[in-house]
């Protein structure tokens, strides 16, 4: 550094540090200030945390209280003028008109009734029957009468079972019409269109 340079530097740094004037005026200020400031500390209140509480009274806070309600019929309770009735009423108004009634519900098809089925079924009927022979003796009595005869039929047609089912009092006349019905040919019975085994009453009469 050469001596002019170093001359100029201590001119600048001289030229920055106030004088002894300046420095007593800064000093000044700044005990205003802190005396400004301790003035109006003083001057503020002075809270407690007892003034912060709310006041208690028998151990329970204090409130103040409310203001009294107004009576139901009052008019204007709500501070706004009550409507007019009968003005209401002139206004027209919408009428909902009522709902029809639903309609029935359609009834459910019924299903079709199912006929049971039926059992036809028929009695067997002589095909070939000779007439019986009357007894020798018989018409020497002249015995006469009517025998029924109780017949079971089988599936061919031919008898298998021949039973008095009322007698001719005759034993004569008896023995000779179950003879003759043996020999008898029926149309056996049918049930569901098949042959079955059957039975029938025959009568058998004896006259002279």
């Amino acid at each position: 550094m050469t001596k002019s340079s170093a001359r100029s530097a201590r001119a600048s740094i001289t030229r920055w540090v106030p004088s002894l004037r300046g420095l007593l005026l800064i000093l000044a200020a700044f005990g205003f200030g802190l005396l400004a400031f301790l003035l109006w500390m003083a001057q503020r209140p002075s809270t407690t945390p007892q003034q912060l509480a709310a006041p208690v009274a028998n151990g329970a806070p204090q409130f103040a209280p409310l203001p009294a309600p107004m009576a139901g019929n009052s008019d204007g309770a709500s501070g706004l003028e009550e409507p007019d009735e009968d003005a209401l009423a002139d206004r027209p108004h919408l009428i909902e008109a009522p709902r029809p009634p639903p309609e029935p519900a359609p009834p459910a098809d019924a299903a079709p009734a199912v006929p049971a089925p039926t059992l036809v079924s028929s009695a067997p009927t002589p095909l070939s029957s000779p007439a019986p022979r009357y007894p020798d003796r018989s018409m020497r009595r002249r015995e006469t009468g009517t025998v029924r005869l109780q017949v079971e039929v089988g599936v061919d047609g031919e008898p298998t079972s021949v039973t008095i089912a009322s007698s001719s009092n005759s034993r004569d006349l008896d023995r000779a019409a179950m003879d003759a019905v043996r020999k008898w040919r029926f149309r056996p019975a049918l049930r569901e269109g098949q042959p079955v085994v059957g039975t029938i009453i025959v009568p058998i009469e004896f006259k002279l």
